[in-house]
């Protein structure tokens, strides 16, 4: 049967909705089961996502090495694997830099926290005793001494250690998961180029030349949004995790690393990662002495105030050019959504929906009801009276 034939039989629409009704009643009942089914699926190729992502926000390092380093323009291979090597280095030599501080100041900061659990209970009950709520909340019933508390951990070791040892698995995996993903990326990155010209081949063929080309000058500009918010967002935490650590080596302040290594990470989260990591900080420190913890909210509160209104202008300028509550609305669906991969994706991501709506949806959109709502031409209106005609019958 021919298919215009069977197209125009009356049952054909019907059997079309009927069909269409029936998997999105499967798909809205089973939704759970498909979401968990596509997350798995996705879960395969994890480690190439990551590797992608990692391989991207290095890219903007490897290019920055091969502009500063020398080299014979007719054979820039060379000199593109240097930079990426040295870019990967940069990344690892970090790394480590930030485990050897981290690390011990971590452990100090623990034992400090355990040596003095008799003070702090001790302390925190006299202020219950002068509210009047030692009678409903009695610390010393709970933790009497740093001895009973290290018996509780071990209480707590003992009876969970099937869920502690499947933990330590979990985590060996998700270790084993990003080293495969960061071998990845150096391969990724070296292989760039032809990636780049392979979608861009694939694009070509599959549309037309003038849709192509719009596509091809929305995916470089929402390109440049993202990495440059990557680039800037990394840039400014730096400063700000340098500048905390300036200000509290001069005071002589205790675990400088520590405290300015959560400054910067959390300045990386938008909104509410700074005071995430004020807080963190505040609580390093007041285990030492509660007037270091004070005078560092303060000074982190002054730091905090000029990042938003003097460096972060200065950095992102114009990049992004988005309002402030679609910012926070893209921070809490993304954060809803996402989790913190939303939170932190949630700024370049309302940029780039908003460049899109700007520069491309709304002028089609103009466009096309401007074209409705043009006068027909005596010539049009002739043409389009006689198309509307009936045919003529003889």
């Amino acid at each position: 049967m021919n298919k215009k034939r069977f197209q125009d039989r009356p049952w054909y629409p019907y059997a079309i909705a009927g069909c269409i009704a029936v998997i999105l009643f499967v798909a809205l009942t089973h939704c759970g089961a498909i979401l968990q089914g596509i997350g798995e699926f996705i879960g395969f190729f994890s480690p190439v996502i990551l590797g992608c992502v990692i391989a991207y926000i290095v890219n903007p390092l490897a290019k920055l090495y091969c502009r500063i380093l020398p080299g014979n323009d007719h054979r820039p291979g060379r000199r593109r694997a240097l930079a990426n090597a040295l870019a990967f280095l940069t990344v690892v030599l970090f790394l480590i830099f930030a485990l050897m501080i981290l690390l011990p100041q971590l452990v100090e900061s623990a034992s400090t926290f355990v040596g003095n659990l008799d003070d702090y209970t001790a302390a925190l009950n006299g202020m219950l005793e002068n509210w009047g709520l030692s009678s409903r909340l009695d610390l010393s019933k709970l933790i009497s001494s740093s001895e009973n508390l290290l018996g509780t951990v071990a209480d707590f070791v003992t009876d969970n250690l099937d869920d502690i040892l499947n933990i330590s698995v979990d985590a060996g995996r998700v270790v084993v998961k990003w080293l495969i993903a960061f071998m990845l990326s150096i391969y990724l990155l070296g292989a760039k180029d032809r990636l780049k010209a392979g979608c861009v081949r694939l694009l070509k063929a599959l549309m037309r030349p003038e849709p192509c080309r719009q596509v091809l000058v929305a995916l470089r500009r929402c390109n440049v949004i993202l990495s440059r918010y990557i680039v800037f967002n990394l840039v400014d935490a730096l400063i700000v995790g340098a500048v905390n650590a300036v200000f509290m080596s001069v005071l002589r302040l205790p675990y400088v690393g520590l405290v300015s290594f959560f400054i910067g990470v959390t300045n990386l989260i938008p909104t509410f990662g700074p005071v995430i990591g004020i807080a963190l900080g505040a609580f390093v420190l007041v285990l030492v002495k509660p007037w270091h913890a004070l005078i560092f909210i303060i000074f982190s509160l002054v730091l905090q105030l000029l990042d938003s209104y003097v460096l972060k202008p200065r950095l992102f300028g114009d990049t992004l050019g988005v309002s402030s509550l679609w910012i926070l609305v893209g921070i809490i669906v993304g954060g809803r959504m996402f989790g913190i991969t939303g939170i932190l994706l949630a700024i370049p991501a309302v940029a780039i929906l908003d460049f899109l709506y700007k520069e491309h949806l709304l002028p089609w959109l103009e466009q096309r009801r401007s074209r409705k709502d043009r006068p027909a031409g005596p010539s049009g209106g002739a043409e389009e009276a006689a198309g509307n005609d009936p045919p003529c019958e003889n």
